[in-house]
């Protein structure tokens, strides 16, 4: 059994001002696998002061230095990427190979990511006399869910490094064991104490902390959208700044001159990955309402293929919910869906056969389903594919953005051109093309009620700074 039970702060492993534990559990038994001490008040107040304390040096760090500590890391990263996806794939019950593959790279790249941002980012500018500066913000709270663990851990640690900013870490108390070891390569990189803290703990407790305090100057969270609003609402009366990547309902249309086998097939088991839990899931496929049949029956083809089961086995492309509560609210929304009329192709409430332990669902596919349902409105976060019909275009694109969300989206068409033009009306942050793989380069985030800011590649270190005008400096 794991045991987590010290912080780290100022560089040391330190006990707890109160020592009470969480069970963990893992997803694919229900059974426990470790403990997790809860954080308090304190310990935040203990991280903030080493954090403040190592920003009065770290601030004035040279370009040079920041990129000799975070190649340290990477080099540390990489002698620790198998036991980084044994890890994630024990706390959130990802597959052995979407672990290997996805996840662990993940923390991997944006760390390099941010190193070849950080090679020629410009951190002033001259016009005429005055000198425009771009200075670290100071100390950033970091709040990180369990769906992508190391994925969000590293894409806020490697831009605030690269900036000279100083931080304080609550990873989630789902998956903490990514957390743990990510610490660990911190550590034996060589990373001065102060610079990087995490506290673990509940967002009611250790979260709310981070957000209230006035010694912390940003707070960068990834989340539900519920659990941002919050976050911003106990960070108000010190008003800091607040970065925020949240939920997100994400649209993927199809258009009628689209190859509907291919892009079917291969969109139905888009859906299906991480076990549907991806803040940019394209959960909402819309196709022209007179195929509507041939479109579900090709989802049905595709996710029959799935193969749900132990995440440790190579076969297996599904696992389980990550978490036991999470589980219930997907088991809910199926049926809600089936009670409002949406056609089930397959799937539906209640557990995979052979999956009778741990979190399992089944992958699952509706069709008829019309915008107003809540299948078609509200986050789902498992493999739940919704199909919905559309007339002509103009309609895709209303469907599409008539949500409160605005995180990702997509477009499938034989024509280019037609694709670039309806992308450039879909209300959301990123938009995918085709099919096109994601870019760790290219600025994460979205709009509405999906979060404000930019994560990923040089776009990040914006957040992490503030604009000086240092009027004079040339005369």
């Amino acid at each position: 059994m794991r045991q987590l039970y010290k912080h780290y702060i100022d560089g040391k492993w330190v006990d707890p001002s109160e020592f009470q534990t969480r069970d963990l559990l893992n997803p694919a038994t229900g059974k426990k696998s470790g403990e997790m001490v809860l954080g308090t008040g304190a310990d935040v107040d203990k991280a903030v002061a080493s954090a403040r304390k190592a920003f009065e040096t770290f601030a004035f760090s040279t370009r040079e230095e920041r990129l000799e500590l975070l190649q340290s890391i990477i080099a540390e990263y990489q002698k620790r990427m198998a036991e980084m996806a044994e890890v994630i794939t024990l706390e959130m019950g990802a597959p052995k190979t979407l672990a290997e593959r996805a996840h662990a790279p993940s923390g991997l790249g944006h760390l390099a990511s941010a190193t070849e941002a950080l090679k020629n980012y410009k951190f002033f500018e001259d016009r005429g006399p005055t000198r425009i500066a771009k200075e670290p913000i100071g100390v950033v709270g970091m709040i990180t869910p369990w769906n992508w663990p190391i994925n969000q851990i590293a894409c806020k640690v490697a831009p605030a490094i690269a900036t000279g900013c100083t931080m304080v870490l609550k990873p989630s108390e789902v998956a903490p064991y990514s957390a743990q070891l990510f610490t660990e390569i911190m550590e034996a990189a060589g990373v001065p104490g102060g610079i990087y803290n995490m506290v673990y703990g509940e967002g009611p407790t250790v979260g709310e902390a981070m957000s209230a305090h006035p010694g912390i100057d940003m707070m960068s969270v990834t989340g539900s959208t519920r659990m941002g609003a919050a976050v911003q609402a106990a960070s108000a009366p010190t008003i800091k700044r607040v970065t925020q990547e949240l939920g997100g309902k994400s649209a993927n249309i199809i258009l009628d001159d689209a190859d509907l086998e291919a892009v079917v097939a291969r969109e139905t088991l888009s859906a299906m990955r991480n076990t549907g839990q991806t803040c940019t899931l394209l959960s909402r496929m819309l196709v022209p309402h007179g195929r509507m049949d041939e479109a579900a029956a090709i989802a049905l083809q595709a996710a029959s293929s799935v193969v749900t089961g132990d995440p440790q086995k190579e076969e297996t492309t599904m696992g389980p919910i990550a978490h036991q509560d999470q589980y219930g609210k997907v088991q809910v929304m199926m049926q809600e869906a089936i009670d409002e009329g949406a056609r089930l192709v397959i799937g539906g409430p209640g557990a995979p056969d052979g999956c009778e332990e741990g979190f399992f669902v089944k992958p699952t596919v509706f069709a008829d389903v019309k915008p107003d349902m809540m299948i078609a409105k509200e986050e789902v976060f498992g493999p739940v594919l919704s199909i919905i019909g559309y007339e002509d275009e103009e309609e895709a694109i209303r469907i599409a953005n008539d949500s409160p969300y605005g995180l990702s989206g997509a477009v499938q068409s034989a024509d280019t051109d037609r694709a670039r033009r309806v992308a450039s009306r879909l209300r959301t942050g990123m938009v995918y093309i085709n099919g096109a793989s994601g870019d760790l380069s290219a600025p994460f985030g979205g709009y509405k009620q999906s979060g404000n800011g930019r994560e990923w590649g040089d776009h990040a270190f914006a957040d992490f700074l503030e604009v000086k005008s240092i009027l004079g400096h040339n005369n």
